[in-house]
């Protein structure tokens, strides 16, 4: 039986520390986190019960997000004009800014918008991921990423021809994100708490 190197010794060690360190903190703050899942959880109910509002949440929040980062970026920029590439990011803020703008002086523009870009993503991503799954055809299990790709494909053309939807997927895939991420950390917290 070889000996173990060294530096992978370390770097399992280490890992371990890591790992023991994290629990521990989890173990500690466990409550917060008990707090933050539960908040979560809520949000993300209330988000698949109003998507329309989520979406409505979400454009408004892009909207102040592009908007101060756009500004921040701007301060940053005042006096930098031998910056290289100066003008391409002043550019990029100041659409950054009006994008912004406009998303939250029309709201309903930006969920149609966001809309229009899910659509654009999940007709892609189905794409690549049946060209991916043609590719490793010999693989097993390449079925799956096929049908997983067939189905990104399926869900963008019932969007298009059905836009209206787009405004709510939007908001119930905020919802069963902070759902499931709500009761992933809830679970993690509960049994560091314990354990």
């Amino acid at each position: 039986m070889s000996e173990k190197d060294p530096v992978m010794l370390s770097l399992d060690e280490a890992a371990a520390a890591m790992r023991a360190a994290m629990r521990e903190t989890i173990r500690r703050n466990s409550t917060w986190y008990l707090i933050q899942a539960a908040l979560m959880v809520i949000a993300g109910v209330a988000a698949i019960l109003a998507p329309l509002v989520a979406s409505t949440f979400l454009v408004v929040f892009l909207g102040w997000t592009l908007v101060a980062v756009g500004a921040v970026q701007l301060m940053g920029l005042i006096g930098a004009d031998k910056v290289p590439h100066f003008w391409l990011q002043l550019v990029s803020v100041i659409l950054a800014m009006i994008i912004g703008f406009l998303f939250l002086r029309d709201p309903a523009a930006g969920i149609e918008t966001l809309g229009l870009l899910l659509i654009v993503f999940l007709m892609v991503q189905g794409m690549a991921r049946v060209v991916f799954s043609l590719t490793i055809r010999p693989l097993p299990n390449w079925g799956f990423v096929l049908a997983s790709g067939m189905l990104g494909i399926l869900l963008s053309l019932f969007l298009i021809a059905n836009p209206v939807l787009s405004v709510v997927v939007l908001g119930l895939l905020i919802g069963f994100q902070l759902l499931g991420e709500g009761l992933a950390l809830g679970y993690l917290a509960w049994h560091a708490r314990k354990g």
